[in-house]
Formats: C-alpha cells, sequence, structure tokens
C-alpha cells in the first residue's frame, strides 16, 4: 500500500547534508520510505503508480522520530517519589533500590506501556531501556503491543553491599545479583537469543548490565565481549557523578573508565549512560574506541551531577564521539520527554561555556536522530528521512501557537515547540499517536492502574516516611 503525504511546509531529513525541504512529499509504503523530496520532485518520480492515500500535508510538518538512548521504562511508576535534594549515589542506593524491589512482574509491564505512552506523545519513536528488573520479555511483549520501537534487556549486577540498606528485600537482592559474572553473562545471553529480532524486528534484545560499584569488572569487560560475540550491543552507567569515580580511582588507583579500557573493555558496541566525570585522556580513549554516550541532560540538573560544570561533552563531539541524548527515568529526570532534552542540550553549553557556538539547534536534532540511531547502531535503518528507511516519523501542527509566525524550521522547533504541537507520531509507517492519544491501548485505563500500583510500591518500600539522603555504600 502507498500512502502520498504531499505538500508539508517542511521536512527535516537529518541526513548527511541536513536538508530541510520545503513544500515537502513523503511516499510511504507498508513501514519504509520510498520517496522524500519537494512535493514536484516526488510527484515527478510517481510514474504510472498511483497511491492508494493522498494526504494533504499543508500546516504540517515532518521531522525523524527521536531516539532515547538512555531510559529506565521499569521506573516510570516512580514519577515525583523521589525528592530532588540527592546527588546519585544517595539516589541509587536508598530510593531506587527499595522502589525496584517491590516492583513485581505485573507492575513492571504497566510502568513499560506507562514510559512508552509518554515517549510517543513527546516524539519517541525509539528506545534504549536500561534492563528490566523482572524479565525483558515483559519490555519486548508491552514494545509488541503498543508499536514503538525499541533495545530492551534483563536487569544484571554481581557485587553485593557488604550490607544491605533498609528497603532492599532479600528477593530482590537474589534477582538483581547474580552469584558471579558467569551465571549472569548466561542469563543475559539466553535474553538475547529469545527477545533480539521480536515483533518484526522492531524489538532488539542487548546485553545490558547495571554498570559501576554494583558490577565488578569482570561483568563490564564481558558484557561488551559477549555482545560483540552475539552481534548486539551493550549499556551500562558508569562515570555518572564525581563522587562515584573518586570511590573508583580511591579504591583501584584509576578512574572507571580508563579501568575499563585497560582491560579492553571499550568499545563501538558500547554505550556508556552519562560518563559526565571524565578526564581528557577519557575522552580520547572513547574517541579512540569508537564508543558512544547516552548524555541525560535533566537527570544532571536534578541530580547535581555537574554536566555543565565538569562534563566534557563538546569535547567529546569535538573529538568524534557519537553522544545521543536520554531521558533517563522519571525518577531521575522527571519526565521522559526527550524533546525537551534537545531544548536542553542545544543550550546548556552555550550558556555555560559562554560560547554561542556550541551544539545549537542543528546539532541537538541530530543528537536526537541520527546520531541517537548511530549509538544504537540501527542507523542504516531509523534516525533520518531517507528513502528506504523505516517511516519512523514526527508530524508537527503548525498551526499551533508554538509554530505561528516562524521561518526557521529547525529553530523554532528546538527553541519555540514542545510536544504539545505534535500531531501525530508513526513507527513503521502506522500512526500510533495520533488525534489527541496513543491509538494501541486504553490510556485512561492505563493511568487509574499506574495511580493504584505506583501508590502500593511506594508504600511498600517505605518512600513515603524518612529515608536517607546521603550514603556511604560501596566506598
Amino acid at each position: 500500500m502507498l500512502k502520498l503525504i504531499e505538500h508539508l511546509e517542511f521536512a527535516i531529513t537529518a541526513d548527511r547534508e541536513d536538508r530541510i525541504i520545503r513544500d515537502a512529499a513523503l511516499l510511504i509504503g507498508d513501514s519504509r520510505i520510498v520517496d522524500i523530496g519537494t512535493t514536484e520532485e516526488v510527484l515527478g518520480r510517481l510514474g504510472g503508480r498511483t497511491p492508494d492515500e493522498t494526504v494533504d500535508g499543508r500546516r504540517k510538518g515532518v521531522t525523524p522520530g527521536f531516539i532515547d538512548t538512555h531510559v529506565h521504562l521499569s521506573e516510570s511508576l516512580s514519577r515525583a517519589v523521589f525528592p530532588d535534594v540527592l546527588a546519585t549515589r544517595a539516589w541509587v542506593f536508598h530510593w531506587a533500590k527499595p522502589f525496584y524491589a517491590h516492583v513485581r512482574e505485573s507492575d513492571e509491564g504497566v510502568s513499560v506501556l506507562t514510559g512508552a505512552a509518554e515517549m510517543l506523545r513527546s516524539g519517541t519513536t525509539c528506545f534504549l531501556d536500561m534492563g528490566a528488573q523482572n524479565d525483558a520479555g515483559l519490555t519486548a511483549r508491552a514494545v509488541e503491543q503498543i508499536g514503538i520501537r525499541g533495545i530492551v534487556a534483563r536487569h544484571a549486577a554481581d557485587v553485593r553491599p557488604a550490607e544491605a540498606p533498609p528497603g532492599w528485600s532479600q528477593e530482590m537482592m537474589d534477582h538483581h545479583f547474580f552469584p558471579d559474572h558467569r551465571v549472569a553473562l548466561e542469563t543475559l545471553e539466553a535474553s538475547v537469543r529469545e527477545w533480539n529480532g521480536y515483533a518484526d524486528g522492531r524489538v532488539r534484545c542487548w546485553v545490558n548490565i547495571e554498570g559501576k560499584e554494583p558490577c565488578s569488572l569482570e561483568l563490564h569487560i564481558g558484557a561488551r565481549a559477549l555482545a560483540e560475540d552475539l552481534g548486539v550491543g551493550t549499556t551500562y552507567h558508569i562515570a555518572s557523578s564525581i563522587e562515584e569515580s573518586n570511590v573508583a580511582e580511591q579504591k583501584y588507583g584509576v578512574t572507571p573508565v580508563k579501568r575499563i579500557a585497560q582491560h579492553d573493555g571499550l568499545g563501538s558496541n558500547l554505550v556508556l549512560a552519562h560518563a559526565v566525570a571524565l578526564s581528557d585522556e577519557e575522552v580520547d580513549l572513547l574517541a579512540e574506541h569508537r564508543t558512544s554516550v547516552a548524555f541525560c541532560p535533566s537527570t544532571s540538573l536534578k541530580l547535581a551531577k555537574g554536566a555543565t560544570d565538569i562534563g566534557k561533552y563538546p569535547e567529546m563531539i569535538e573529538r568524534g564521539v557519537t553522544v545521543g541524548l536520554g531521558t533517563d527515568g522519571v525518577s531521575a529526570a522527571g519526565n521522559l520527554n526527550l524533546h525537551r532534552q534537545i531544548h536542553l542540550v542545544a543550550g546548556l553549553f552555550k550558556d555555560s561555556r559562554r560560547d554561542p557556538t556550541l551544539i545549537g539547534a542543528t546539532k541537538a536534532i541530530r543528537m536526537a536522530t541520527i546520531e541517537g540511531a548511530q549509538a544504537l547502531g540501527w542507523e542504516d535503518e531509523i534516525g533520518s528521512l531517507e528513502a528506504g528507511k523505516q517511516a519512523d516519523l514526527v508530524l508537527f501542527d503548525l498551526n499551533h501557537h508554538e509554530w505561528t509566525p516562524y521561518l526557521r524550521p529547525e529553530q523554532a522547533l528546538v527553541w519555540s515547540a514542545s510536544p504539545a504541537s505534535i500531531a501525530e507520531t508513526w513507527v513503521a509507517g502506522r500512526a500510533v499517536f495520533a488525534d489527541g492519544k496513543v491509538t494501541t491501548i486504553d490510556e485512561q485505563s492505563l493511568r487509574e492502574e499506574a495511580r493504584e500500583r505506583a501508590a502500593t510500591i511506594v508504600k511498600l518500600a517505605g518512600l513515603d516516611g524518612d529515608v536517607p539522603v546521603t550514603t556511604n555504600l560501596y566506598d
């Protein structure tokens, strides 16, 4: 079936030339883009073909679907539960872990759907999830149901703390922490073999681990090696705060990413989450090994990670490191709105370094589209509007006040617009958000269930009481 969308005011392609096509047209066949160009060009190339459906795209603009390179869908029921006076390590050990301890399989399925619905409403068409608290299949089946595209995984760690903090259940400890790295990797391999390529290829499965203190060096190194053997990727948290990096240096005499590099642990199939506290030498190591980074601006702001103070993201970009954007989880960042991350990254470093040439609109859009796809190893299929690629796209309503008036689409998209002006979000040639709703699920019922389950988890985890806001765990 051929569908033609003609006379779009613009198409931001995010292709190699960063073309912005005016009076654009898209020809879509089943799940893929068959042709893109000006309306005159596309109509001229139709030959004898007649589209099965023609849509008037006037007062609409189109962009590639946004790609979230770091998200925790198992956290979607924890919105506005944790206070915003927490540094990263206390946030993880005294708040996130107790919350996870009480997320059951049925809770996690609802959590994934809740998060995915928010992402579709924000123009996100693909994500890299850090890992299910229970089973990767929960995320995979939810992805199939709601119609988004994503990379799923099963959470893994292998270094238990000497003494479990309050709120950590024995059941959670037994499920989260494997006896050693070998057992963890066997389980992760089984997940990849079962779920990679699910849902007609919209689901990929990686060898993901938690990273940092809860994971041994052998698990960090082994996860990337196993992923390479399986032809997939891996991701984990590292150098996510200066406190974490200082603890590692005190323990091992070397900073975290350099330690990984010394043991041949870096590679092009690895995405490092956050990577805020890096040295210049570590930036060079990432560039040398073509290792990607997922930057989460909202989390850095909420948890005071110091991205604009000590972060070397402009240096990474200058050295050729692929830096994608992530939302993280709703408890870490407050939202799963990748459009907000585009806005933030476009300006944070302009302001902190007092240099108006840093990042900016065009680069920010690329970080959320084609460069996110490159980090995920999916750039041959998604990330830009080009013939032959998947029809993952976002249609904006240009009759919205955010777009009235405008001249340069990329400037309006980054500095003026928000998800409020998104008309439709398409994945694989299908409008999964349209007419103000996600078309594949009953959102109202889902929201009611999410509220009930969230309240129960918070109570069971004791997060409505007196919880520590500092930690010395793993010191």
